[in-house]
């Protein structure tokens, strides 16, 4: 929820690209100067002030999925409520692999909120399909459920997309099914951007889906095998080529140190997305939970895992975590990690960009932060206003 503020907003806090001390002023919906800071009273004042995050990958949280077959108009503007209330600005709504008829009436529904509340339509500005066209051996698979994995089908996609209307900006696919290439080629002449994920493809195939139109790997490092192949493998294809982004889940669970580290130093933080992949479980208190046909669990330490194994289904955390233990890391600096969860995922949908500069959208998070200490989101500024603290109701 987003309370009116009529008067000028002004804001203080170091900028996250300069590190100088500055005041914002915002007025209406839009950042109208930035000057050195002063004296003057503030409105709000944190450490730092950054664009607000964007997500290319959230199925739902608190219980609410986007892949629901009863999904309703309240469920999405209750996880955009959420989305703001942890500095997510944007989102595209990710449906997975499931049944014709759910992926319509998730598509159908999130259609309708987003034609019916303008604050849900900025705040999902496309939708991400991720499935059903993946692959459907184990590991690759992840936790979608193998009953509704199929081939690429250019009439169903069609079908979804008109549903949408014509809301669906990006979609992840095994390209190793057949006439997948095709398909890619069909997708990015339509506007589609195509990532590469839950795959078992060989290295050539990877290269065909390049130069067919592919541009990103959805959260790289996972959806596959637990063993590969020493050199020949579709990570290390994937790693090695320049023209594909990575998107990564930095929330401490996804990626070992070490992998999150190798990933950032070979694609380099202007090739990298941060996406926290937030399950429809994230929010929620420990415990078992029936999701994606299947019995899902939240451990103690957050990960969201199928019970009884190692394998992970989604995440339990929003993304400033994941920028929080990136920062913590320190692989990229401040500016660059806000870059990957900001404007990096806007540039790669063709979005308007938010850099923190007069005539921006005030879509903005002020948040207090220094190395080696903890991350504190302050306050999100949605289109000029401060949005209110969330309860957790719809």
């Amino acid at each position: 929820m987003v309370r009116d503020h009529p008067k000028p907003l002004r804001l203080r806090g170091c900028h996250y690209a300069t590190s100088k001390k500055v005041d914002v002023v915002v007025d209406g919906e839009r950042i109208l100067s930035i000057v050195n800071a002063a004296d003057d009273a503030v409105d709000l004042e944190a450490d730092w002030i950054a664009p607000a995050l964007f997500d290319l990958q959230i199925n739902g949280c608190n219980g609410r999925s986007f892949n629901s077959p009863k999904l309703t108009v309240d469920d999405v503007r209750h996880v955009v409520a959420a989305c703001h209330r942890h500095g997510i600005a944007g989102f595209c709504p990710t449906l997975i692999t499931n049944s014709y008829e759910a992926l319509l009436h998730g598509f159908s529904t999130i259609r309708r909120a987003c034609e019916t509340d303008s604050l849900v339509g900025r705040a999902a500005p496309g939708l991400h399909l991720e499935g059903p066209y993946i692959s459907p051996e184990d590991g690759p698979r992840g936790a979608h459920p193998l009953q509704h994995v199929r081939p690429p089908d250019w009439d169903e996609f069609c079908r979804w997309q008109e549903a949408s209307g014509d809301r669906i900006r990006l979609i992840t696919l095994a390209p190793e099914h057949d006439k997948a290439i095709q398909f890619i080629e069909k997708l990015t002449d339509s506007g589609v951007v195509v990532a590469l994920g839950h795959t078992a493809a060989r290295p050539e195939c990877v290269r065909a889906a390049v130069a067919a139109g592919a541009r990103l790997s959805t959260h790289l490092g996972n959806g596959c095998h637990a063993v590969l192949p020493r050199h020949d493998n579709y990570l290390w294809e994937q790693l090695a080529n320049d023209q594909l982004w990575a998107s990564v889940i930095a929330d401490g669970h996804h990626l070992p140190t070490a992998v999150l580290r190798s990933i950032l130093r070979a694609k380099t933080p202007g090739r990298t997305i941060l996406t926290c992949d937030a399950s429809s479980l994230a929010g929620l208190p420990p415990g078992r939970y029936r999701e994606w046909d299947q019995e899902l669990e939240v451990l103690a330490d957050g990960r969201v895992v199928v019970p009884g194994t190692p394998f992970l289904a989604g995440s339990g955390v929003f993304t400033e975590t994941c920028v929080a233990s990136l920062l913590s890391l320190g692989e990229a600096s401040l500016s660059e990690v806000f870059t990957m969860a900001s404007n990096r995922p806007r540039k790669l949908l063709g979005l308007e960009p938010r850099a923190l500069q007069p005539g921006d959208v005030a879509d903005l998070i002020l948040f207090d932060w220094k190395p080696g200490k903890v991350f504190e989101l302050k306050a999100t500024i949605i289109a000029g206003r401060p949005v209110e603290s969330y309860d957790g109701a719809a």
